[in-house]
C-alpha cells in the first residue's frame, strides 16, 4: 500500500461522515496518474504554493497601499491567516484539512493590485464585470502554467470560486474557507487600522468588544469556537445569533470607518487612474503585452487579455509600469 493510499485509508476511518475524502474526489478535468505519496488535495495545495500567482500575493495590497511599516498585512499574509483559521475549523469539525488548506491558499490568486480599489476599477472597465473570486478560478484553470492551468480537483476549484460572492461551496471544507476569510480580514484589518492610527481602541463599538472580546486573539477565538459549537454534525457551518450579529456590526463599523472612509479617497483616485490608464494603453497596444496575454487577446478578445495581465500585477509593478510609460524621465541637456 502506498503512502497516499494509507492517508486515504486514515481519512476513511477518522474523518467525519460529512467530510470530503480525497479518494472520493470528483476528479480533474484532465486525468492524471495518482501520486505515490500525496492525495489529490495535497497535490493541489502544492501546485498552488508553487504557482507564480501565489508568489505575487506578497506584493499585493490588503488594505494599506505600499505601507511604511513592516507589520501591515499584504494579500499573502491575509491568505496565510485565512488558511490558519480555516484549518482550525476543519480540524475541530473532523473535516479534510488538506482540501481546506488548498482552497484557502488559492482563494485570492485572482485579486488585483491595490486591493478592492483595483477590483472596482476593472469591474467598471469590463463589459461582463470583474470579481476577484471568478478571476481566481480563471487563474488556476486558464492562466497559470503558460495557459494550461493547474488542473486542480473540482472540489478545490469550487471552493475558490465560492469563497465569496453569491455562490455557495459544495463542501464543508469550502464553507470553512468562506467563514475564515471574513474572520481573518475583519480582525487583521482592525488590527492594522489601530496600528496605522486610523482608529483608536475606544472607538470600537462596545457591544462588539463585550461579545467578541477585547483583544485580537480573543475575537478570533470567540468566532472560531462559536462556529465549532454550532456546526458539529451539521451539513452547514453556523454561528449563534449573538456572535453573528456582533460580527456583522463590526463589519459595518469597518466599512464606515476604514474601507470607505475619506482617508482612502486620494489613494483610490490615484490607483483608479493607474489601472484605467494602463488598461486603455494596452487595449490600444496589445502587441506590447507578454506573449501569453497576446494569445488570450487573440482567442478571447483584447479586453480579456489586458484584464488578465493587469489583474495579475503587484502594486509595485503596476506603479513602475505606469511611471515608465507616462512619466517623463527628464529632458535632454541643451
Amino acid at each position: 500500500m502506498s503512502i497516499r493510499e494509507m492517508t486515504e485509508q486514515w481519512e476513511k476511518e477518522r474523518l467525519s461522515p460529512l467530510a470530503c475524502r480525497a479518494a472520493e474526489s470528483r476528479g480533474r478535468d484532465r486525468e492524471e496518474e495518482p501520486c505515490g505519496t500525496r492525495t489529490c488535495f495535497q497535490r493541489d495545495r502544492d501546485r498552488i504554493v508553487h504557482s507564480k500567482a501565489f508568489r505575487r500575493l506578497q506584493g499585493k495590497t490588503q488594505v494599506y497601499i505600499a505601507p511604511e511599516g513592516d507589520h501591515f498585512r499584504t494579500r499573502l499574509t491575509h491568505t496565510l491567516e485565512v488558511s490558519q483559521v480555516a484549518r482550525t475549523l476543519a480540524r475541530s469539525l473532523r473535516l479534510n484539512e488538506d482540501l481546506t488548506e488548498a482552497i484557502a491558499l488559492g482563494h485570492d490568486l485572482g485579486h488585483t493590485p491595490f486591493g478592492h480599489i483595483g477590483e472596482r476599477s476593472l469591474n467598471e472597465l469590463m463589459a461582463d464585470g470583474f470579481q476577484h473570486n471568478v478571476q481566481s478560478l480563471r487563474v488556476v484553470e486558464h492562466i497559470e502554467k503558460n495557459g494550461t492551468g493547474l488542473n486542480l480537483t473540482r472540489e478545490v476549484r469550487d471552493g475558490i470560486l465560492n469563497h465569496s460572492g453569491s455562490g455557495f461551496p459544495m463542501t464543508l471544507e469550502g464553507q470553512c474557507v468562506r467563514r475564515a476569510d471574513r474572520i481573518a480580514y475583519l480582525n487583521h484589518d482592525l488590527d492594522d487600522a489601530l496600528r496605522g492610527g486610523i482608529l483608536q481602541p475606544f472607538e470600537i463599538p462596545a457591544d462588539c468588544l463585550r461579545i467578541l472580546g477585547s483583544t485580537h486573539s480573543e475575537r478570533i477565538n470567540t468566532m472560531i469556537l462559536d462556529i465549532v459549537d454550532h456546526s458539529q454534525d451539521q451539513d452547514r457551518l453556523q454561528m449563534s445569533t449573538q456572535v453573528e450579529t456582533a460580527m456583522d456590526a463590526l463589519r459595518e463599523f469597518m466599512f464606515q470607518r476604514v474601507y470607505r472612509d475619506s482617508w482612502r479617497a486620494a489613494e483610490e483616485v490615484r490607483c483608479d487612474h493607474v489601472i484605467k490608464t494602463l488598461f486603455e494603453y494596452y487595449c490600444c497596444h496589445p502587441a506590447e503585452l507578454p506573449e501569453d496575454y497576446m494569445l488570450i487577446c487573440y482567442q478571447e478578445g483584447t479586453e480579456r487579455g489586458v484584464c488578465d495581465y493587469l489583474s495579475g500585477m503587484t502594486d509595485r509593478f503596476a506603479i513602475r509600469l505606469f511611471q515608465r510609460l507616462f512619466v517623463p524621465e527628464g529632458f535632454p541637456a541643451i
